[in-house]
Order: structure tokens, then C-alpha cells, then sequence
């Protein structure tokens, strides 16, 4: 009796049932860690495929859409191209007659022309929302006005803009170019007293 307890109680008899479940399941998890880690490396590398993808197609889209606006731009500047064209073939043509001597150029008919051209121009920057900058008598603001030197008068206040050289621009808020400016100083005093 003694012994059929030591068989049912031994340790080595419960080692033995208790073997044969953990070995049966072990494999099985190791098979269904590795699954998982396989479909989860897949899913990884798709989403980077497709990521990678995406990235190609935004560089694409947006490529295409600078290259769209450079040449709606470019096809506008082109009308004043045409423009300045004509007005130097007509002149080209006037000084070139038929075997007469060349005519002098009509100087208003040519300022017409070329106002006209300018018009078109303004227009076209208009459509793009360019616009130019105030700056002859407004006071000097160095976040839209570039100084290039000083000017004594008494025509505008000092520290305001004496003279625009060259004009600039906004492209809605933003600053395209800055006004190159001479900004006014006072004048100076002549000295009292002439001479003895």
C-alpha cells in the first residue's frame, strides 16, 4: 500500500503528466509567436512600401503644381512679350520704308505704346495679386523699404521717403520686393553771419 501511495504522490509521477501538457503547447506557441511576428514584419513593410508611395506621388503632385503656376505665370508674361514685340517690329518697319529715307520715330505714338504695354503689365500682376508699394512722403519703414541714402529737402518730412529709385512690391501680405528709397533729412541751416 505503501507503495501504490509513493506512485500517486511521488513527485516523479505528477512530473510526468505535468511534462506531457507543457511540451504538447510549447511548440504550438513558438508556431504562433513566429506567425505573428511573420504577419506583423508583412504589415511593416507594406506600410512602408506604401509610404515610400506616397511620398513619390506628394513629390509628383507637387512638382506638377509649381510647374503649373511657373507657366501660368510665364503664359501671362508673354502677352507683354508680344507686345514689346510689335511695337519694335513697327518701329524697325517705320525706320526701314520702302527706299525712303527712315522716318523719325513719333515719340508720343511711342509713349502711347508704351504705356499701353505697361498697363497690360500692372493688369497681369494684378491677377496674381501683386501689388506695388506706397512709398514717396510715407515715413520710412525698413520692413517694406530698402535705404539707399540720405537726402536733405524740405519737401517731404525727415525720415520720410524723399525719392523712390526703384518701386516695390507685395505679393498679397508678403513682401516680393522691397522699395529702394532715398529718405529725407532736414535741411541744413545756412551759417548766420556771412562774412566781414
Amino acid at each position: 500500500m505503501i507503495d501504490e501511495q509513493q506512485e500517486d504522490g511521488a513527485p516523479g509521477a505528477g512530473a510526468s503528466n505535468g511534462a506531457s501538457g507543457p511540451g504538447t503547447a510549447a511548440p504550438n506557441s513558438v508556431e504562433a509567436l513566429t506567425a505573428e511576428r511573420d504577419e506583423v514584419k508583412d504589415r511593416m513593410l507594406r506600410i512602408a512600401a506604401e509610404f515610400e508611395n506616397w511620398k513619390r506621388r506628394a513629390r509628383k503632385e507637387q512638382d506638377d503644381a509649381e510647374a503649373k503656376a511657373r507657366e501660368g505665370v510665364l503664359r501671362d508674361m508673354l502677352d507683354v512679350i508680344d507686345n514689346l514685340e510689335r511695337a519694335v517690329g513697327a518701329f524697325e518697319g517705320n525706320a526701314a520704308g520702302k527706299g525712303a529715307p527712315a522716318a523719325a520715330p513719333d515719340g508720343a505714338a511711342v509713349l502711347k505704346g508704351v504705356n499701353l504695354v505697361l498697363r497690360l503689365f500692372q493688369s497681369k500682376l494684378e491677377r496674381y495679386n501683386v501689388k506695388p508699394i506706397a512709398a514717396r512722403g510715407e515715413p520710412f519703414d525698413p520692413k517694406v523699404h530698402e535705404a539707399i541714402s540720405r537726402v536733405e529737402t524740405a519737401e517731404v518730412p525727415p525720415g520720410a521717403v524723399a525719392v523712390e529709385l526703384q518701386r516695390g512690391y507685395r505679393i498679397g501680405d508678403r513682401l516680393l520686393r522691397p522699395a529702394m528709397v532715398s529718405v529725407a533729412s532736414a535741411p541744413a541751416k545756412a551759417p548766420e553771419g556771412g562774412g566781414a
